[in-house]
Formats: C-alpha cells, sequence, structure tokens
C-alpha cells in the first residue's frame, strides 16, 4: 500500500481553482437562495429558503461537489492514485463541474414562488462559483472556436 502523505504542491493550477470553487459552491448550497419579505403596517416579515431547500435536484450538486473534494484530497494525499478511473481526469472533472453549472443556472433562473420572491446573496455566490469552476474546461474550447473564426 502507498505511503499517504497530503502535499497540495500535487495539485495543478486548474485543480486549485477547481478545488476552492467548487468548496464555495457546497457552502452556498446553504445559504439563503431566495427570500420574500412583506410590511404590514409597522410589521415587517420575511421569509428565506436555501438553494437546497428551494430546488431539491441540488442534491446532486451537493453530492457532485463532495466527490470532486474527496478526489482532490485523495490526489493530494498519493504520489500515485489508489485507483483507475474510466475517463481522463479533465474529462471527468469537465463533466461534473459542467453538470453543477447547468443545475446552479437552473436553479438561479426558476424562482419558486410568485412575483415578490426574489433573489438572495446565496444564489448569486453559488453562479459565481458554478462559473469559476468550469471555466478552465471550458475556456481552451472557446479560445480554439475564436481562433478558427479569425482564421
Amino acid at each position: 500500500m502507498a505511503e499517504v502523505k497530503f502535499d497540495v504542491a500535487r495539485w495543478t493550477k486548474v485543480d486549485r481553482i477547481v478545488g476552492i470553487a467548487t468548496f464555495v459552491l457546497f457552502i452556498s448550497l446553504f445559504l439563503d437562495w431566495f427570500g420574500v419579505s412583506a410590511t404590514f403596517g409597522v410589521y415587517s416579515v420575511s421569509a428565506t429558503v436555501s438553494g437546497l431547500s428551494a430546488h431539491g435536484y441540488l442534491y446532486i450538486d451537493l453530492i457532485l461537489c463532495l466527490l470532486i473534494l474527496i478526489y482532490l484530497v485523495i490526489k493530494a494525499s498519493f504520489d500515485e492514485m489508489p485507483f483507475k478511473l474510466p475517463f481522463a481526469e479533465d474529462m471527468l472533472f469537465f463533466g461534473a463541474t459542467g453538470i453543477n453549472f447547468l443545475l446552479v443556472l437552473i436553479g438561479f433562473l426558476l424562482k419558486p414562488g410568485g412575483s415578490g420572491v426574489g433573489w438572495r446573496y446565496g444564489a448569486f455566490v453559488a453562479l459565481i462559483a458554478a462559473i469559476v469552476a468550469v471555466a478552465p474546461y471550458v475556456m481552451p474550447f472557446v479560445k480554439k472556436m475564436q481562433g478558427a473564426k479569425t482564421s
């Protein structure tokens, strides 16, 4: 069995970006995403819900975030991964972060309730984190497509 020695130097720049953004996304799923406020005379009432409470399918993001973070911890803990992946690491991360982004975008756009419901900070944090996590895999493709247009 290989010796376990945690060393973040085993992470690439992309691993660090994806890891930090995924951790922020994980936390943001528990933050307030939507809220409503009402005033009745001198009394003010407000209610908020987290992303997970508003959209149950965001538990898929929660699980994917945990899997990404666990994978990165394992990657930093071993010189050589103790298991083989069925796909290239980049493809696996692109798939996981892409699914996270799509589900967060859908959750962001589909506000629950009526017209008085507004976004709260958690929804914005989640959307930004999901974009940052998937960006290292999308940007090379975008740059390649831009280069093809100019040719």
